[in-house]
């Protein structure tokens, strides 16, 4: 099942613009614009992630993303990532938290951001720190991440 831009979330929508809109109520296409919705969209990426919000994870990504796991395992399209994070979401037990590292807003076009990450499952003592890099495309009215690779660290 593919998902359609325009299914995604309002409130995801609104996030993304609001912070760029222009007074006249069209996103800001300038560099700080873009910048500000950049801010909200790769928060809105991790958060939902972290909540187990599987809808909001889904409509921040575009439907042809790339995800390179710690395991170097690699999933083509939003659906295949979403059917490998299926028990991340439904089993609610997993604590993921990051701390930015690095990241580069190209004016509307790409932007990329590093993080160091703990993923963690208290439950059966399964911890895993690693590494991750997310490319974002603006679509022309948001961020879509479109590439997120992680390398484990010791």
């Amino acid at each position: 099942m593919k998902t359609k831009r325009a299914t995604r979330p309002m409130a995801l929508l609104l996030a993304l613009t609001a912070p760029a809109a222009a007074l006249a109520g069209q996103p800001d296409s300038t560099a700080t614009g873009c910048e500000q919705q950049f801010e909200v969209a790769q928060r809105i990426d991790m958060e939902s992630f972290r909540d187990y919000d599987a809808d909001t994870f889904r409509a921040i990504h575009a439907d042809n993303a790339v995800t390179i796991f710690a395991s170097g395992a690699v999933r083509y399209g939003i659906d295949s990532i979403m059917l490998t994070l299926a028990s991340h979401f439904q089993n609610r037990e997993a604590i993921w938290s990051w701390t930015e590292l690095y990241r580069n807003v190209e004016g509307c076009k790409t932007a990329y951001i590093l993080y160091d990450t703990v993923y963690e499952i208290p439950l059966i003592g399964f911890r895993q720190n690693a590494r991750v890099g997310v490319t974002y495309t603006h679509d022309g009215n948001g961020w879509l991440g479109v590439a997120d690779q992680s390398t484990r660290l010791p």
